[in-house]
């Protein structure tokens, strides 16, 4: 699955796949903001950690679970 993470004052957006599900995700987001967390820590699917700081948080996108199709399509 996608994530895409808007920070605020930033011109670009932070974009990796993991391998946890949007509801997992949506769950982690969700508690480091109503904890107050000072940051939130998020893995993506090569082992990477990535570590955000939930005060600059402009959006979190959740994509799709569903793999890309390749090929052709009878």
């Amino acid at each position: 699955m996608e994530i895409r993470i808007g920070i605020v004052n930033t011109g670009r957006e932070l974009s990796f796949e993991t391998s946890s599900s949007a509801e997992e995700v949506r769950k982690q987001v969700t508690e480091a903001l109503e904890q107050n967390a000072s940051h939130l820590v998020l893995a993506d699917a090569k082992g990477s950690s990535y570590i955000v700081p939930t005060a600059n948080l402009a959006y979190v996108e959740l994509g799709s679970e569903e793999s890309r199709r390749v090929g052709f399509v009878a």
